[in-house]
């Protein structure tokens, strides 16, 4: 059963960083896609940062590019996720959810089929 928690949101003005965790444990790690959405109040959750376990490519939605970065962390049977966020804007402000579809490509929410609990992040002076 893959399992899947995050951590690291907060609360930090403009201008500021966080950097998000999501450990991901279970079988078979490296051919789960693994994505960071992000739900704000009112909005639909969209896709953040994605990493393809087709090719190992990493999307970034434009709305982050140049200020978010998503990597990963190897242990002996997780593999933890990061996304540090640099520059938050409040705009930036959302729960954000760490996801995981086996072998997937995309960012779109619809196709990831497990799911952490989410951490909620707000951007404000």
């Amino acid at each position: 059963q893959l399992q899947l928690v995050e951590s690291g949101g907060g609360l930090v003005q403009p201008g500021g960083s966080l950097r998000l965790s999501c450990v991901v444990s279970g079988f078979n790690l490296d051919y789960y896609a693994i994505g960071w959405f992000r739900q704000a109040p009112g909005k639909e959750r969209e896709g953040v940062s994605c990493w393809s376990s087709h090719d190992g490519s990493i999307y970034y939605a434009d709305s982050v590019k140049g200020r978010f970065t998503l990597s990963r962390d190897n242990a002996k049977n997780t593999v933890t996720w990061n996304l540090q966020m640099n520059s938050l804007k409040p705009e930036d402000t959302a729960d954000y959810y760490c996801a995981a579809q086996w072998y997937g490509s995309s960012c779109w929410a619809s196709e990831y089929d497990h799911w952490g609990q989410g951490t909620q992040v707000t951007v404000s002076s």
